[in-house]
């Protein structure tokens, strides 16, 4: 039985959802605040620290940087999408979230989602033209093919992700209560007393396109980099074409394990508790964020050299003892 506090329609006047948090660990929000909090402040400082580099430091000024700069703000708006109202509804109890608000926060977690994947999928292309055609490298990938990459993901998170709300809007909900920390479209298709069989075959299509038809092209690019590796005669050089596409192919890892992890457990149903679904999908949205600096900090050089220059910089300044703040 549905109680009446819990439903709503489209026409009754009411303009707001309620999001439940993490069914069954409600008692210990303030508890997993502290681990969603740390991760908040690092995907802050890690994306912004590489953010800063790529705008400051001339030398990392390239169409590659550029690409990988546009991931970094993928996971920032992605990140600001959902954990400053989790924090709020951890901390304060802040549940309700406007109707208007819940499917614009939808919109660009799902949005996001997708110019991230085809930015991954942009960054394959420019590690095969990096292997395979390194002498014409500036040539085939110069700052116009890039920009042409980034406009493309935009318009594609923006086109197949833009139908959702719309498609929504036709809905009448029998309840008001997400049993989530923030509006995915499916968690809040069920919640409709309407027909909703459009909007699951909607949210099916752009699954199947995006991850299927993306990580084909990656897989595409990585078998003819392979092929171009192995016909190298030496061992230095192979490993050096590898280490070269290292960093991109943890990012993939990290992108799409946890999302086809997320989506079986989903579908395993009473199996898995409703707290480890809603927690799996935090992590899913929330692990690219957090481990993309980092994998980039560790294994790009040049981010590496660039961040420590930087640091030792400001600590040679700190303790100058002819140092004073504002002059020289």
């Amino acid at each position: 039985l549905i109680h009446p506090s819990m439903l709503i329609s489209n026409h009754s006047g009411a303009t707001t959802f309620t999001l439940l948090g993490i069914p069954g660990l409600e008692a210990q929000h303030l508890w997993l605040s502290i681990p969603f909090s740390t991760m908040f402040i690092v995907i802050l400082m890690g994306n912004g620290s590489i953010l800063f580099l790529v705008a400051t430091e001339s030398s990392l000024q390239t169409p590659m940087y550029f690409l990988l700069a546009l991931l970094m703000v993928s996971d920032l708006v992605s990140t600001l999408a959902v954990l400053p109202k989790l924090l709020c509804l951890f901390w304060f109890g802040a549940h309700d979230i406007s109707i208007k608000g819940c499917f614009a926060q939808m919109f660009f977690i799902h949005c996001t989602s997708v110019v991230r994947s085809a930015l991954l999928v942009a960054m394959a292309f420019d590690r095969y033209v990096a292997v395979c055609e390194p002498l014409r490298y500036n040539t085939i990938l110069n700052y116009t093919v890039a920009g042409q990459l980034a406009l493309t993901a935009l318009a594609k998170g923006m086109v197949l992700i833009l139908p959702m709300p719309l498609l929504l809007q036709r809905l009448s909900f029998c309840r008001a209560v997400i049993p989530h920390t923030y509006c995915d479209h499916m968690a809040i298709v069920k919640m409709a007393c309407s027909h909703t069989k459009p909007n699951r075959i909607y949210g099916l299509f752009v699954i199947l396109l995006v991850i299927g038809f993306d990580l084909l092209l990656i897989g595409v690019s990585y078998i003819l980099i392979l092929h171009a590796v192995l016909r190298l005669s030496s061992r230095d050089a192979i490993l050096k074409a590898l280490n070269t596409c290292s960093a991109h192919f943890f990012v993939i890892l990290i992108t799409y394990v946890p999302a086809l992890f997320s989506s079986i457990t989903h579908r395993m149903g009473p199996i898995i508790p409703p707290h480890a679904h809603i927690l799996l999908a935090n992590l899913y949205l929330l692990m690219p964020s957090l481990f993309n600096p980092i994998i980039y900090g560790i294994k790009m050089k040049e981010i590496r050299y660039k961040m420590a220059k930087y640091l030792c910089r400001t600590d040679a300044l700190a303790i100058s003892p002819g140092h004073k703040d504002g002059n020289e």
